[in-house]
């Protein structure tokens, strides 16, 4: 039985996760690290089921986080690496951060000072740098360089006497990019930020590396990687969270009703308000398996979430054949910001995660009720 033949089985809504593609995605990323030496992390802001950390861990070096939760469930279930950063830390979490975590960056040098005397050789502390090297276009929301961005510290705020403790440094500039975005942040940084480097441990490329990817330069990441590691004697670190699970998951629903408003619409059991928000945020239109573009087919139809929401709007897509209530369609690379985004609006329930394992059976890892939507209310 081929996989969509297995995906049209499942109890819908489900998020599945596909073990022999995040198998695929690990392996790329260990034999980066084989060959170069560097460590990779898990960014557990695009993926956190933590029911595969077992296997993930058989492969790279630890896990990152953004808040003292995701540094947690790195900690107790990676059990690898375990790094943090965020834009400011909250007083009364930092004690448990200092317990757990190996790695911890701090977003300004007001933030170090603050907690610096705390540390005492607990942690290998780091500071955020914003290089201020913009290679995303005009998306300021996914630009940490964009003008007035909160994060990092420009070169005109660097602090050289405020240094003393700090073993790194780290930047992240990317999303969803090539490493030729990489190498031309990496000039701009040596050129600012270079004499401080020699005196630096290691380095953090941060995220937004699309490693696995198809069609990735990945030979001029290794050069990137090496030219740190050569010319200034760096570790280097590299935190890809959607390169983990790039193409690794899919969300399965089905349809409820079709209604007509001068098109053809189609309401689901799953929600992109609810169950996939980067539809929205970003936006994007998600592919699903079998379907075209408007008019590329036959029948087309506008597909909309079971919510009141008017804006609930997944994507518009064409079929071979009219569709009828209870059809099922896969949406494909559902495994990185869905699961770790989505939320009870209105009520609807959240879709099951479940794994298809490499011998094509299906393992059920969570089953979401009622209590999931009234324990987070009150």
């Amino acid at each position: 039985m081929n996989r969509l033949d297995i995906l049209q089985q499942v109890q819908t809504p489900s998020y599945v996760i596909d073990e022999q593609k995040l198998i695929d995605n690990l392996t790329i990323l260990r034999g980066l690290e084989e060959r170069t030496g560097c460590h990779v992390l898990l960014a557990q802001k695009a993926y956190s089921a933590f029911a595969t950390y077992p296997l993930i861990r058989r492969y790279i070096s630890g896990a990152t986080a953004s808040g003292l939760y995701e540094a947690r469930l790195g900690h107790e279930e990676m059990q690898g690496e375990n790094h943090i950063f965020a834009p400011a830390y909250m007083e009364h979490e930092f004690d448990e951060i200092l317990e757990i975590c190996d790695h911890i960056v701090f977003n300004s040098f007001a933030q170090w000072e603050k907690y610096k005397n705390k540390i005492k050789g607990k942690a290998s502390c780091g500071i955020r740098i914003n290089p201020e090297h913009s290679t995303q276009g005009n998306h300021a929301l996914y630009d940490p360089c964009a003008p007035w961005s909160r994060f990092g510290v420009t070169i005109d705020n660097f602090r050289e006497d405020s240094l003393d403790g700090i073993e790194g440094l780290h930047f992240h500039t990317l999303c969803e990019q090539d490493s030729e975005d990489l190498e031309s942040t990496l000039d701009i940084i040596i050129e600012k930020f270079g004499k401080y480097l020699p005196q630096m441990k290691w380095i953090n490329f941060g995220g937004g590396h699309h490693i696995t990817r198809d069609g990735y330069d990945i030979e001029k990441l290794e050069r990137c990687i090496k030219r740190m590691q050569n010319e200034f004697g760096l570790e280097v670190y590299i935190e890809p969270g959607e390169a983990i699970a790039l193409n690794a998951g899919y969300l399965v629903s089905s349809l409820l009703e079709v209604v007509h408003n001068d098109i053809n619409i189609g309401i689901l059991d799953t929600s992109a308000t609810c169950h996939m928000p980067d539809v929205l945020e970003v936006p994007y239109r998600p592919v699903i398996i079998d379907s075209g573009e408007i008019g590329e087919k036959t029948y087309s139809y506008r597909f909309g979430g079971n919510t009141c929401l008017t804006g609930d709007i997944i994507g518009d897509y064409s079929f071979d054949e009219p569709l009828k209530v209870g059809d099922k369609f896969v949406f494909t690379d559902m495994a990185i910001y869905s699961m770790v985004k989505n939320n009870t609006f209105n009520g609807i329930a959240l879709p099951s995660i479940r794994l298809l394992k490499t011998d094509g059976t299906v393992q059920t890892i969570k089953e979401f009720g009622y209590e999931e939507f009234k324990e987070r209310l009150s």
